[in-house]
């Protein structure tokens, strides 16, 4: 148990389920899935205590099979940010004046509702609105958004026992952590469950009300993450979910007196230009807002001439090509020597071969669609781009299909130059770009690596030679947030790899640490003495006898 204030549970990784044939897990989450598609949702806004639904319906449909409608949702207008910003500062009052342990133990109960009745709910619709297989899912929508909760009220717990050491006699010092004074608004990408739950639960969790705009292709997972923390117990108006184009909640958002802070997951683009926004309207604001964003990432995997062929070709195949290549840790540069390069490639597309890709809905299939037509079509012009150019050859995959559903094959680029487009922009999808190198220029391809992108999110090194590891170690470590010796350069777990990028890559606030949650409050420290001088003067002025 923590010692605090109060003793809150020690928390431990929510265990990950596998899903095997004829497991009972499997058999839930089948039943789950038949009976979300069986069903048209009509997904509200969230509103304070109303469940909000205008005239301008737009549709949901599964990415691997967009003929088939999954849920219906209202977009909204000026007035409902208008509105979801009145019922947050309307719940404010309250909210922050509850006891810490009972803002907490709402958030322990949505993770025991998510361990429980609410895991295949979840995991189903993170499967049919995002097209994950069932073990990203598992690990995503389930596990990780489980241990944000968990973790995030033991590391709470330990930042309001953090008081001064010290108090001399007759006085006595403490801190007290305030959450912000306004709202924060949280804006969450599609491609984490976790995210979109994390996001604003952890701002709220230290105090603060939240207006939440998750993502369109995120939407029918984000409808059932409001009704885990409803059933929670969490009050109208702590967090209120809305359905508004970005740019029109920005310009009311990022001009109200009252906005306190902005908790991000998206693009570096959108978020240069928030912080842009953010700057200009700065005289508006009642307090400096607290800035937090995840961005992109243009991650690496950088291989020994001593590393171990299968591990390599391992890493690869995993860190590029699980969910699509559509995580922002997703391996997509590959730098490997020379010398290994025959039987990495020999087993590396023999491992691609055997992939199946389909719908979610089928466990034998690894790949699934990426998210939307847009995604589609831009890695599409990269890869008919890459057939076109000299010096890029095409070794894996290179074909794509949208009658049924946005389906890229996993598709590897080799080239010959190291600073080839697909080895620096971000192409977040089923694309990995290769550059092989004369084993004598490692310490070179440091060099490359740490200046190729303007990303530095995650990077692995695969060595059996301790001093490489050490050189990369050091020469990378501006080049990645998050660095794997060994190991590809994904699945970074709560509690034990806090993750965050710098560069490009956010504002290395590290999602499922202290450190981010130290970002929602406002220490204020009071010195209380219980027995004040009542004469101004001191000693020294005395008059010597």
């Amino acid at each position: 148990m923590l010692k605090g204030f109060f003793d809150v549970p020690k928390p431990v990784n929510e265990p990950v389920l596998n899903y095997g044939p004829r497991s009972l897990e499997r058999a839930a989450l089948k039943a789950a899935l038949a009976e979300g598609r069986a069903t048209v949702t009509d997904i509200p806004m969230y509103i304070g205590d109303k469940e909000v639904k205008t005239g301008k319906k737009l549709e949901v449909r599964p990415p691997h099979d967009h003929q088939h409608l999954l849920a219906t949702f209202r977009e909204g207008d000026t007035s409902h940010v208008h509105a979801a910003i009145d019922a947050a500062l309307a719940a404010k009052a309250d909210w922050e004046a509850m006891p810490w342990e009972q803002r907490a133990a709402i958030f322990l109960k949505a993770a025991e509702l998510l361990s429980g009745p609410y895991r295949y709910k979840m995991n189903a619709a993170t499967m049919l609105g995002q097209s994950k297989n069932a073990y990203q899912a598992e690990i995503d929508a389930a596990c990780e958004f489980i241990d944000f909760l968990r973790f995030n009220v033991s590391y709470l717990a330990e930042i309001y026992a953090q008081q001064p050491p010290i108090s001399p006699k007759g006085v006595w010092n403490r801190v007290e952590q305030r959450p912000l004074e306004g709202f924060v608004f949280a804006i969450t990408p599609f491609n984490f469950t976790a995210i979109a739950g994390n996001l604003p639960a952890s701002a709220a969790m230290m105090g603060n009300v939240v207006v939440w705009k998750p993502a369109y292709t995120q939407l029918y997972a984000a409808n059932v993450i409001m009704q885990l923390f409803k059933e929670a117990g969490l009050p109208p108006g702590v967090i209120n979910m809305i359905t508004v184009d970005g740019p029109i909640a920005g310009d009311i958002i990022f001009s109200h007196p009252d906005f306190a802070g902005i908790h991000f997951t998206g693009s570096t683009a959108v978020f240069q230009n928030i912080w842009k926004t953010i700057g200009t309207n700065i005289h508006k604001f009642k307090t400096y807002p607290r800035i937090v964003g995840e961005t992109g990432g243009k991650d690496f995997v950088l291989a020994h001439p001593s590393a171990n062929a299968d591990v390599v070709t391992t890493a690869l195949v995993r860190g590029a090509f699980e969910y699509q290549g559509q995580k922002c840790s997703a391996a997509s540069r590959a730098y490997l020597p020379k010398s290994l390069w025959p039987a990495i490639k020999e087993k590396f597309t023999r491992d691609l071969a055997s992939l199946k890709m389909g719908p979610t809905e089928d466990f034998e299939n690894f790949i699934n669609a990426v998210i939307d037509e847009k995604s589609f079509d831009k890695l599409a012009r990269y890869i008919d781009q890459a057939k076109k150019d000299k010096g890029v050859e095409i070794i894996a995959g290179g074909h794509y299909d949208k009658s049924k559903g946005w389906f890229i094959e996993p598709t590897v680029i080799v080239v010959e130059d190291p600073f080839y487009i697909t080895m620096c922009e971000e192409l977040f999808g089923p694309v990995l770009t290769v550059y092989v190198y004369d084993d004598r220029d490692f310490d070179k391809v440091l060099e490359i690596i740490d200046k190729t992108s303007i990303y530095a999110l995650t990077g692995c090194i695969i060595s059996q030679d301790r001093y490489a590891i050490a050189k990369a170690t050091y020469a990378l470590r501006n080049a990645a947030g998050n660095f794997y010796i060994n190991d590809k350069p994904t699945g970074a777990v709560v509690g034990q790899q806090p993750f965050g990028g710098a560069r490009g890559s956010g504002t290395n606030d590290k999602a499922g640490s202290m450190i981010n949650l130290l970002r929602w409050v406002s220490p204020s420290t009071i010195k209380e003495t219980f027995d004040p001088p009542k004469d101004y003067r001191y000693p020294f002025l005395d008059k010597e006898i």
